[in-house]
């Protein structure tokens, strides 16, 4: 009995000494795991919040707020003044002003900017000069093409109702003026839409004012509410 006593105790320690190192890597691998479901829950946190802030930049758009100042009284250089005030001003409302065009001689000012509301750009405008605009129109934007700056620049305004145009609509009837600008000697430079107002800027090349409306009465027929002569500053 002495000797089966003996033989079941030796058996017994070598059975528990490979448990305990089982019990020990078991906590490691536990360890291991914890840290990695930590890091792993940084990483999501860190990739939720480069999400948040992508859908914040997300909720811009594009807008041209339109100023209707006296005729004949303000200039390029005026308006370029108020511009840089513009851009002293446009990060505290999250604001970018790109691009701006004057008539000279209706005393009209067209400011594209990219925001994330129309109160903003009235903020921002009112804050940097005061020349708050009478209008702003939510526009999607279309395909830019290269300026020649040869010829004089012009903006022509389609007015054709509130709900009674799509982007898509007007991407076709671009792609007409496209076809047929150059007999006309008219370089088609980009467009916006208003899609909620039915309102379409066009800004384009061309010798007079004349040839954009042949140009625009050949390839589909949507002659322009008006047209304007402008300046372009940036």
């Amino acid at each position: 009995m002495e000797r089966v006593i003996s033989v079941i105790h030796i058996n017994s320690s070598l059975k528990f000494k490979p448990m305990k190192s089982l019990i020990s890597l078991f906590a490691v691998f536990g360890l291991f795991f914890l840290a990695c479901g930590a890091n792993a829950k940084n990483v999501e946190t860190d990739m939720d919040l480069a999400g948040i802030q992508d859908s914040n930049s997300n909720k811009a758009h594009y807008y041209i707020d339109v100023h209707n100042l006296e005729p004949g009284k303000v200039s390029l250089a005026d308006v370029q003044d108020a511009h840089k005030k513009d851009l002293a001003a446009q990060g505290k409302y999250n604001v970018s002003f790109i691009n701006f065009w004057v008539d000279e001689q209706q005393g009209k000012v067209y400011c594209l900017s990219k925001a994330n509301d129309e109160e903003s750009i009235t903020s921002t405008h009112k804050e940097a000069h005061g020349l708050l605009p009478s209008a702003i129109y939510e526009v999607t934007e279309g395909q830019a093409a290269a300026m020649t700056g040869k010829k004089q620049l012009f903006i022509d305004v389609h007015e054709l109702g509130p709900g009674k145009v799509t982007a898509k609509d007007v991407a076709g009837a671009h792609a007409k003026d496209l076809a047929v600008e150059g007999k006309y000697g008219v370089n088609f430079i980009n467009y916006w839409v208003d899609e909620k107002n039915g309102v379409v800027f066009c800004l384009s090349e061309a010798a007079n004012s004349t040839a954009i409306i042949n140009t625009h009465k050949e390839a589909h027929g949507l002659v322009p509410a008006y047209i304007m002569k402008v300046k372009q500053g940036e």
